[in-house]
């Protein structure tokens, strides 16, 4: 074998360096790293963005700020930026570049959805640009999944008394910019949905059945995300609840946190599903913060699922996704909040 030595090559014009084409190797008293994928990703995967939400208590003001964490390192959140407005706001699905944020309330529209996406580039930081708008009932507490090429918005209900449940689901493509598009339909109105996704299916937590009922329910479904369509049964929760605390998944399995039974105290039960086979959830562990209610932020990197309760102060926990247990602390926020909504890189659903 012959010896290459290179300090600097171009082509005749000065602009661009010498292919090297068919099978070449590399013997370097250093170390060579080739870089691969879309160069957007090259900054790594495995970041979460928590966004929005409100303090606690009155006069529960709307938030705009927007933290950060890389997921296989622990420690403390940094602040990213901040939202087009403040309100407490559900994530839309993510890729491995972007997050959408979509509806919630904000001042000025305390009991109507705000129709507003917002999204955000995972490694720019700076905060969030708008998107579009959500065409079909900007409803509170909707869940929100992907693809990582479609966004997906399902259920949710207004904030007009008597709380109206909706069935209907919109999508958008997450690399554009522009409005929802109508995707199916959910087999009841459901408040407080939660959601897990792989890179096929979307499932969904029906927490509650439509008004003016409030008994909560356990049931799944789910969607087939890259077809439209309405939804279908896929099994039970372990625990029925209201409103689920948190979810997050790998390529495989599907995590639903806490939540609150109603009537009752509310529960730390965390119960796990496998995605792409039909069934009742299973018992996975416990959260080890107390009074869990419903609402909270998550996200994955495959292998570490993160969450952070309404109550549990501004303490943000973890567990490792293909075990069974309970949760373990995983640093703080940059300041406590409660009912926002949270986005990530490199979770199930995402290539």
């Amino acid at each position: 074998m012959a010896d290459f030595n290179v300090n600097h090559i171009t082509s005749k014009q000065g602009q661009q360096g010498t292919v090297l084409a068919g099978v070449t190797t590399v013997s370097s008293t250093g170390s060579m790293r080739i870089p691969s994928g879309p160069k957007e990703n090259r900054g790594g995967r495995g970041r979460m963005v928590f966004g929005g939400g409100y303090d606690y208590p009155s006069p529960y003001t709307e938030l705009a700020t927007m933290d950060f964490v890389e997921i296989s390192t622990l420690g403390n959140a940094v602040d990213f930026g901040d939202f087009t407005l403040g309100r407490y706001a559900f994530n839309m699905g993510s890729s491995s570049t972007r997050g959408l944020f979509a509806a919630g309330g904000y001042p000025g529209r305390p009991n109507t959805g705000a129709p507003e996406i917002d999204y955000i580039t995972f490694q720019s930081g700076g905060g969030a640009s708008d998107f579009g708008s959500l065409r079909f009932l900007p409803t509170f507490k909707a869940a929100g999944f992907g693809n990582g090429v479609r966004g997906v918005f399902a259920g949710g209900y207004d904030g007009n008394s008597p709380y109206s449940s909706f069935r209907t689901t919109q999508y958008v493509t997450i690399a554009t910019t522009g409005d929802s598009s109508f995707f199916g339909e959910l087999s009841v109105g459901s408040r407080g949905c939660m959601s897990v996704a792989d890179r096929t299916r979307g499932c969904v937590s029906m927490n509650i059945g439509s008004n003016p009922s409030t008994v909560a329910i356990n049931t799944i479904e789910y969607f087939t995300t890259a077809t439209t369509g309405n939804s279908q049964d896929f099994g039970d929760l372990v625990v029925a609840r209201d409103e689920a605390n948190g979810v997050s998944s790998s390529t495989t399995r599907g995590l639903f946190y806490s939540g609150n039974p109603g009537p009752g105290p509310a529960r730390n039960t965390i119960d796990y599903i496998t995605i792409q086979t039909k069934g009742n959830a299973i018992n996975f562990g416990d959260m080890t913060t107390v009074g869990n209610n419903g609402g909270a932020s998550h996200g994955s990197n495959l292998t570490r699922s993160v969450n952070h309760s309404n109550d549990a102060g501004n303490t943000v926990e973890y567990v490792t996704i293909t075990t069974l247990g309970n949760t373990q602390d995983f640093g703080d926020l940059t300041f406590s909040r409660i009912t926002y909504g949270g986005v990530d890189n490199s979770n199930g659903s995402i290539a």
